[in-house]
């Protein structure tokens, strides 16, 4: 007789079917193009006649059909103008954190979490003896009733406070973060496109802390000439700009948001690829693209100092190599007490995430 054998079962791209996969492509497209379902779709249409995606069975056309079925885009019955769903933001972001953060797990790059322990919310696997004080959820039943076997023997089993071991845990902060993306013109120069990268993990950052860290606020802000606030559902659709760099402008939107946050712990992510080259003194604006200009870094460095008395660390996340930045981060650094990092674009997210997550343990 002939028996039965089992293996493990691993998904791959051949079992998903000709919409998933091609959902999958779609709603990358659709970050490269800022949210424009019609030139995604004719970049998915160019990319099927190149390499052959579907089949006589299922075409373009049956995808486009079921992503209207299944409530993916929408189409203006007046107008008929194509356009993306809520339920395509929310899959976007989720593709985009499953993208950064599974890269991370898989990652073999150090890890530069600084983690103590303390009374907190996530066990871990160190233990200690115990404290007067101590929770009494928190005793290790199975290592301390070994300690008192070990102590008193098992004919007179006695157990005391000398035999028992407390699980250390490590405590979980709530922060309240202000993203700042640089959307000046330089993020798309050159040949490189640096604001994609950017919006993948803004995307991913806000799906993670909404799903997964749900007292934890975030505000992202995106600045050029000028500073705004921009809402979650709108990072899909975010572009570029004819615009200098006014950090200045964003920073001080930035410690504006904060400064009503009522979380304890607060900090600012800062991803540009370029020098403050923008002032604004009332209506008019004071521009200066050729160098580091000293009235705009004065003011940029003035905030970086008010920031460190806040307690309000900044990180910056440059996407450019430009040895001749570096000065201009590393003197900003130093002024703020924050942290930098001159990363590539392939790294920016694996960078973010990292410090973003050592910074949920709280230093006791």
């Amino acid at each position: 007789m002939r028996g039965l054998q089992f293996s493990r079962f691993v998904p791959g791209e051949d079992d998903k079917s000709p919409f998933e996969k091609l959902l999958n492509l779609f709603t990358q497209l659709l970050t490269y193009t800022s949210g424009d379902v019609t030139e995604a779709l004719q970049w998915l249409t160019e990319l099927d006649k190149e390499y052959n995606l579907t089949n006589e069975e299922y075409g373009i056309g049956d995808f486009i059909q079921e992503l209207k079925d299944k409530g993916y885009i929408r189409e203006n019955e007046e107008s008929g103008q194509i356009s993306i769903t809520a339920k395509t933001e929310q899959d976007i972001r989720k593709k985009a954190l499953e993208e950064i953060f599974g890269k991370l797990k898989k990652s073999t790059m150090g890890d530069h979490n600084i983690r103590k322990s303390g009374q907190g919310d996530e066990l871990n696997a160190d233990t200690r003896s115990y404290q007067f004080g101590d929770p009494l959820e928190q005793i290790d039943v199975t290592d301390s009733l070994r300690n008192a076997q070990i102590n008193h023997g098992i004919e007179a089993f006695s157990i005391n406070q000398d035999d028992l071991v407390i699980k250390e845990t490590d405590f979980k902060t709530q922060t309240s973060t202000a993203l700042m993306i640089d959307i000046s013109h330089s993020m798309i120069l050159y040949g490189e496109d640096r604001i994609t990268p950017a919006k993948k993990v803004a995307m991913a950052l806000s799906e993670l802390i909404t799903t997964r860290y749900p007292k934890d606020t975030l505000d992202i802000i995106v600045f050029g000439n000028d500073a705004w606030q921009i809402e979650i559902k709108d990072l899909p659709y975010l572009q570029v700009g004819p615009y200098h760099t006014n950090t200045v402008a964003g920073l001080e939107l930035a410690m504006d948001i904060l400064r009503r946050r009522r979380n304890p712990n607060k900090q600012i992510f800062m991803i540009t690829d370029g020098k403050p080259t923008c002032l604004k003194n009332g209506k008019q604006y004071y521009k200066n693209s050729f160098g580091l200009d000293r009235k705009i870094l004065n003011r940029t460095l003035n905030l970086a100092a008010q920031c460190k008395k806040l307690k309000i660390p900044i990180t910056t996340f440059m996407v450019a190599s430009d040895p001749w930045l570096q000065k201009f981060v590393t003197e900003f650094t130093e002024t703020n007490n924050g942290k930098a990092f001159f990363s590539g674009l392939d790294k920016l997210g694996q960078f973010l995430f990292y410090d973003f997550e050592s910074g949920k343990k709280k230093m006791l």
